[in-house]
């Protein structure tokens, strides 16, 4: 049953890069020089981003429910990624590094770009307006995401002889589990919402497609180390 529940869960996540990939093949076409990609239809594209991330989630809370300490250590995730995981998956906070990132990174080049009429508003145009309403709602989310950790902590039981009660205890802690692991992803869709709404629709398809590479090349980042560290040492 162990073995049945695994190879779900592996299913899902292999099911889920595959849709990243999709999405942000999608999501840069819009995004190119030569699109002529209309702002209803950028927004169009960051609501289903936002509703294949709401659907992921679902299938998550429904999987956790059979066996939710899986997703706090997913075998299926490389050692890389996993050792950036928090309540199994992304700190909320990773949305505002990636845009202050963007922001900072990319306003050396952008006087030049406006003078050629290359700018189209993405990231590193947030204006002060947009930038305090995402500070604010940083410092709200860092509050939050602090809050199940030490439910976690709390949660733990004590370690004895193996029996039924011990079975029972366990089978509760899992359940309590399951149930952190889905207020944290709805943290994580809340603050993505609120972000996207203070965002343009350029910048949000901006920052989707910023998400998503760094999801999908932590992936194989880890899974070019770990096929390192597997390879036998040079005699």
């Amino acid at each position: 049953m162990a073995d049945l529940n695994h190879d779900h869960f592996q299913c899902s996540f292999k099911n889920w890069m595959l849709q990243q990939h999709q999405d942000l093949e999608e999501l840069v076409n819009a995004l190119s020089p030569n699109s002529e990609v209309a702002d209803h239809e950028l927004k169009l594209l960051v609501e289903k981003g936002i509703k294949h991330f709401e659907e992921y989630r679902r299938r998550r809370a429904l999987m956790a429910q059979h066996y939710a300490p899986s997703f706090f250590y997913p075998t299926w995730c490389t050692s890389f990624e996993t050792a950036f995981l928090w309540i199994g998956g992304c700190r909320p906070s990773l949305v505002f590094r990636l845009v202050y990132s963007v922001c900072g990174t990319e306003l050396s080049g952008q006087l030049s770009e406006i003078l050629r009429g290359e700018r189209k508003g993405n990231l590193a145009d947030i204006s002060a307006h947009q930038l305090e309403m995402i500070n604010t709602l940083h410092c709200k989310t860092e509050e939050i995401a602090d809050e199940p950790l030490a439910m976690i902590a709390t949660s733990a039981g004590r370690v004895g002889e193996w029996s039924e009660e011990l079975v029972k205890a366990m089978d509760a802690h899992s359940l309590s589990l399951a149930s952190i692991l889905v207020d944290a992803d709805k943290l994580r869709i809340s603050t993505f919402k609120e972000l996207m709404a203070i965002l343009t629709p350029f910048q949000g398809v901006d920052l989707l497609v910023s998400i998503k590479k760094l999801h999908l090349s932590m992936h194989e980042w880890g899974k070019t180390k770990d096929l390192q560290l597997r390879k036998p040492a040079a005699p």
